[in-house]
């Protein structure tokens, strides 16, 4: 039986989180989030991504999106591919990443044990996602998103995480990526 989790209603919206390989924490540079940022935008404004949340993590990021061409496996399949070869180029070719050596390495090494990787692994292979199927569990996960950094103890406030569709709803702050507020 496959432990994979499927998009099963294909124009529906969804929360779905990815992480790094082993949890490591890649998103702590400027540069590194702007590739994530980046990219969202393009799948955006190229690609049909429909985008109601979002938060970057340092190990792992959260999305509310909707495919407005009904493939969201394709979606996220061709984002984190993308990602992932824009991430790896990023820290070979920072001279300033302090931890560059080891994070190829772990790369490398999660890499080895997938027989579908040639090289580096960035990202973990499971998805999860989980259709939005009411307003309820819209809130629900939408807050989840946002707490997150506070949780974690980064911030006091969901808003003061920049890199969180907490400021797009809120009207003082500026935001770094637009989101389609409309379910």
């Amino acid at each position: 039986m496959s432990r994979k989790y499927k998009f099963h209603e294909k124009d529906g919206a969804y929360f779905i989180s990815f992480a790094t390989v082993y949890w490591i924490d890649v998103f702590t540079r400027i540069e590194y989030f702007d590739i994530i940022i980046n990219s969202l935008d393009y799948c955006r404004k190229n690609k049909g991504m429909i985008i109601f949340g979002y938060c970057i993590m340092p190990s792992h990021i959260h999305l509310i999106f909707r495919s407005g061409n009904g493939k969201p496996s394709e979606l996220i399949r061709d984002f984190k591919g993308f990602t992932s070869r824009k991430m790896l180029t990023a820290i070979q070719e920072n001279n300033q990443e302090s931890r560059k050596e080891w994070m190829l390495w772990m790369f490398k090494k999660a890499g080895s044990k997938n027989s579908n990787v040639k090289e580096y692994q960035f990202w973990q292979q499971n998805n999860q996602p989980i259709e939005i199927w009411s307003l309820k569990v819209f809130k629900q996960k939408l807050n989840y998103i946002h707490q997150n950094p506070v949780e974690s103890g980064f911030i006091i406030e969901p808003w003061e995480w920049k890199y969180s569709s907490a400021r797009n709803y809120c009207d003082d702050f500026e935001d770094v990526l637009k989101i389609d507020v409309n379910l």
